[in-house]
């Protein structure tokens, strides 16, 4: 899912978070962990490790499909300028940008941010990279490490007040299943408008353009589960 504009990847520290909401340490309880995110990345090697990654994957990806960057450019409809840049590790993606990649070489979100860990794993609540959108409104945490599923990706959303994300499509094939935990959202899925509340589970086909929207006065929480046609 692609935010409504570019969001940059900074390097600025924020507080680990265990699933109570706390602070936590690693084996040193006057030591805060910090946890990766988008609008504040963690540590910069943290930041570094991200975009390294993404570079070999891109990089990686393209020539198995026989793409020129001219190639991709054309289908993913960001610059050749920019997937260079990336390619080389000279600039962070946007989340806007990553999504429209993915959807060009036509590969999982995750064949870009995930790792090659074993298909079997256990993923603990302040393992996973938590992306997030340049006004904080918006943090996106994917379940599904690479390796642990085929043509399907799991995320936990969170919404804050007034939070919206808005979505292009994911290509032909792509559906998304949204499962709302806490809170109240509405979902715009082409001209179609869906208003969910806790408990509540909504199917579409992620061919088309569709949008997150927070209505509740407190943050909103959903799972969205994305699956990939062949």
């Amino acid at each position: 899912m692609s935010a409504a504009r570019p969001q940059r990847l900074r390097t600025t520290a924020k507080p680990a978070r265990d699933s109570g909401d706390r602070a936590h340490s690693a084996g040193d309880a006057g030591r805060t962990q910090v946890r990766p995110t988008v609008d504040g990345l963690g540590d910069e090697v943290g930041a570094a490790e991200l975009g390294r990654h993404v570079a070999d994957a891109l990089r990686r990806l393209r020539k198995e499909r026989d793409l020129s960057l001219d190639d991709l450019a054309v289908a993913s409809g960001v610059s050749r300028a920019a997937l260079s840049q990336i390619e080389m590790c000279r600039s962070n993606p946007s989340l806007a940008a990553l999504w429209k990649i993915a959807v060009g070489l036509k590969v999982p979100f995750q064949a870009l941010i995930g790792s090659t860990e074993p298909s079997a794993r256990l993923l603990r609540a302040g393992d996973a990279t938590a992306l997030r959108t340049a006004d904080g409104r918006i943090e996106s945490r994917l379940l599904s490490p690479a390796g642990t599923t085929t043509g399907l990706e799991i995320y936990e959303l969170r919404f804050q007040v007034k939070g919206i994300l808005r979505s292009e499509s994911h290509g032909n094939g792509a559906t998304e299943t949204v499962i709302l935990l806490t809170g109240a959202l509405r979902v715009s899925v082409a001209s179609e408008r869906f208003d969910m509340a806790p408990g509540d589970t909504l199917f579409f086909e992620a061919n088309v353009d569709h949008t997150y929207e927070n209505v509740s006065t407190r943050e909103s929480r959903c799972i969205d589960i994305i699956g990939y046609g062949s």
